[in-house]
């Protein structure tokens, strides 16, 4: 008689997934690597790892209909002759005209100024569809050089020294050819159709004395008046905010892994650089050791949904953030109105990341004069700016619960962790214990 096991469910490999498979056959078959934009997708410790204390008997809440809550904030107080005053402590991260299209980059601009902050070109140069639309723009410094120029820096409200990026700390960015047009080619000084890849590193310094040398240069190229920021990617946030406010930053803008890209290697996003969360104790840290906590501020991006994002943030100390991500979405990317058309592309609407192919439905990644006509400016301003405002909204009932009149006056101990990772990364107790992993020894 022959004893038969009964049937069970096939089981597979946590390891070798099916998106892992599917990745090892497409390499095998192209013999090369996957170019993709967007963010890290991988589960990471984030924000939604964190939960707010509000008030009770030991703490007094404000009322939300009658008591105000201020939430403005001066950027570049240091050494800028003309700090930026902006309305709220939410920013518009650097995209690149090239990466975005002339509209999306008007519908950004449109936006951040109907809700009183600002924006940043990014790669490529400055759009006068952006600077015409910007009460409030940064100039982004990058190691391309492309488009950049001493009289826009003096047009700029601010300027953004590029030094590495979320998504891919210590790489450079990328542009296909596709996206290549006349008049991207002309900003850039590239020749049409051509794939360009940005520089990992600035050209003309190799390290932190020559970045102090850099930043002397830009404020006497703009008679000291405007913010120099300094952006970093969330590798070595501590050393790294250290050094730049030794350089003589007036603001640090620190990126972690969530933030997105127009295009880079697939490898790089999911595996280099540290989780956002982990950023800003570091980076605060560096700040308070130097004693320059609030005297130079700083700025994280990465990942930032919505308002309570932000007032957590705050609370560990920032002084603002920035969103890229976010920022296109509620231009209406990855709109799933356009989803029978992500799916000719062999994508969904949640899912689309081929950024860098030029071909986005929505208009806004994309180069194609048809596609881009699909965005209204005007209206895409204006979702943006809803959606500023509701980020707003919330950050602002977080803080009156927890009795604050101000979100710069959220702090750590407002906050608690649901896992040990998040406990270690924010430096907070770990919810209903009084325990933070790292301190103390234990």
């Amino acid at each position: 008689m022959t004893y038969r096991n009964p049937p069970t469910t096939p089981r597979k490999s946590a390891t070798f997934d099916d998106y892992t498979l599917s990745e090892i056959r497409r390499a095998a078959t192209t013999g090369i690597y996957d170019i993709r934009g967007a963010g890290a997708k991988r589960k990471l410790p984030h924000f939604d790892d964190l939960l707010v204390l509000g008030a009770s008997i030991s703490r007094y809440p404000l009322e939300g209909y009658r008591e105000r809550c201020d939430t403005s904030v001066v950027l570049g107080s240091r050494y800028a002759k003309k700090p930026i005053e902006l309305k709220i402590p939410i920013t518009i991260a650097g995209m690149s005209f090239g990466s975005l299209s002339g509209p999306a980059k008007e519908a950004l601009g449109r936006g951040a100024t109907l809700s009183g902050t600002s924006t940043t070109t990014g790669d490529g140069g400055m759009t006068e569809e952006e600077r015409g639309h910007s009460k409030t723009l940064v100039y982004q410094y990058l190691p391309s050089r492309y488009g950049m120029n001493p009289r826009d820096l003096r047009r700029a409200d601010a300027i953004e020294i590029v030094v590495g990026q979320g998504a891919k700390p210590g790489g450079g960015g990328m542009l296909l050819g596709q996206k290549i047009s006349d008049r991207v080619a002309e900003m850039r000084t590239l020749p049409k159709g051509i794939d360009q890849r940005s520089a990992s590193r600035h050209p003309d310094w190799t390290g932190p004395d020559d970045l102090e040398i850099k930043i002397l240069e830009l404020r006497e190229i703009t008679d000291w008046e405007k913010p120099i920021y300094v952006k970093v990617g969330g590798a070595r946030p501590y050393y790294d905010t250290a050094l730049a406010v030794k350089a003589g930053a007036d603001v640090v803008v620190v990126d972690g892994m969530q933030g997105g890209t127009a295009a880079t290697q697939e490898v790089f996003i999911e595996n280099v650089g540290q989780p956002t969360l982990a950023c800003i104790r570091p980076a605060v840290q560096a700040l308070q050791d130097l004693g320059m906590h609030r005297k130079v501020q700083l700025i994280i991006s990465g990942g930032i949904r919505n308002g309570a994002d932000v007032a957590k943030a705050l609370a560990l100390g920032v002084d603002a953030v920035s969103i890229g991500t976010a920022a296109l979405v509620a231009l209406g990317d990855n709109d799933p109105r356009w989803e029978a058309e992500y799916n000719e592309l062999g994508t969904t609407a949640g899912a689309y990341d081929d950024w860098h192919e030029g071909r986005d439905p929505a208009g806004i990644t994309t180069q194609d004069p048809e596609l881009m006509m699909r965005l209204d400016p005007i209206a895409a301003g204006r979702r943006l700016a809803n959606y500023l405002k509701v980020m707003t909204l919330e950050a602002q009932t977080i803080a009156r619960a927890c009795g604050k009149n101000s979100l710069h006056n959220l702090e750590p101990e407002d906050l608690v962790a649901l896992t040990i990772e998040a406990a270690a990364m924010a430096g907070v107790p770990l919810a209903g214990t009084n325990w933070i992993p790292g301190k103390n020894g234990f």
